[in-house]
């Protein structure tokens, strides 16, 4: 089995175990799926949660696309007329009870070919980000660890780059480089040297993978059945509206999927069902709203 088959068969074994796992924690709602095919070649299962007693909406996708590589996407790449494969598993889940966190992961792998079907070029991208309506420290701390854990066997330098990159990339640039949350890891256009090096990769990339569940769940265990009213919703939908505002502006992945004529059901799942914008808001002072907001820097999260 080729790289390409191994990362797509381990996403989809991936996708069922963190399907069942959130299922397990709700107790209530289930996952329904959704197969769709792409007229241009491939296609992909939505796997969506909602209305459930922890989590207002979920969505775990898989998709394995295929063939010419479109003219804006040609222009983006820096290549000329092309045949691609991509696949990915990605995922976003915004909960019911605002001190639980909004967190996002997604693991894909590119391909790229020439007119005579030999592979030019191929890479591995990804990671996991956390965005807190409300910030408990030993929360970031856990999620943070957690995914160092993971890196740190293939070399420690990973989780600091990886880290860096997720600080400067899920942030938005429109409102003053305000971040959408307090990060994860983040990391693209990992090319493989070799075949032995592919395999690192696969490895690295599957590592990250397995290392979700364990960062988030004992979050969302932690924080689910905490007390909450109407101040805590009015703040978590304003937050949220700055998390569908990157989505929509500065997301390569959203963009990504648009160009290339994929799902768009699928590709907007990422949106929280309320949302709410009220002009030039501002946090009373001393709250925890305000403190939240301060908190959204790049920092530390890791103890040494």
């Amino acid at each position: 089995m080729d790289i390409k088959d191994s990362f797509h068969q381990y996403i989809l074994d991936l996708q069922f175990s963190i399907c069942r796992s959130l299922e397990l924690v709700d107790g209530k709602a289930v996952f329904v799926n959704d197969d769709w095919v792409r007229p241009e070649g491939g296609g992909g299962v939505s796997c969506v949660i909602a209305e459930g007693n922890v989590f207002e909406k979920a969505g775990v996708n898989t998709s394995a696309v295929f063939g010419k590589l479109p003219e804006a996407m040609q222009q983006a790449f820096g290549v000329g007329e092309s045949q691609f494969f991509a696949c990915g598993l990605s995922l976003v889940i915004h909960p019911l009870n605002p001190y639980v966190p909004t967190v996002h992961a997604n693991w894909r792998y590119f391909e790229l070919y020439n007119s005579a079907s030999e592979k030019t070029d191929s890479w591995f991208g990804g990671g996991s980000d956390l965005t807190p309506y409300y910030i408990f420290r030993e929360d970031g701390e856990h999620f943070h660890t957690t995914l160092k854990n993971a890196m740190d066997p293939f070399g420690r330098h990973w989780y600091p780059k990886c880290k860096q990159h997720c600080d400067e990339y899920f942030v938005n640039k429109h409102r003053n480089n305000e971040a959408r949350g307090i990060g994860g890891v983040f990391y693209d256009y990992l090319r493989p040297e070799s075949e032995e090096d592919a395999g690192n990769l696969l490895a690295f990339q599957e590592a990250n993978g397995n290392a979700f569940l364990p960062a988030y769940i004992p979050i969302v265990e932690k924080r689910k059945d905490l007390d909450y009213g109407e101040k805590e919703i009015r703040w978590q939908e304003i937050r949220r509206g700055r998390y569908v505002e990157f989505n929509l502006i500065h997301d390569r992945g959203t963009l990504f999927g648009l160009k290339t004529n994929g799902r768009t059901e699928s590709i907007l799942m990422s949106l929280p069902p309320r949302a709410r914008w009220e002009y030039n808001h501002r946090p009373e002072p001393g709250s925890r709203e305000e403190e939240t907001i301060e908190m959204l820097k790049p920092g530390r999260w890791v103890r040494e």
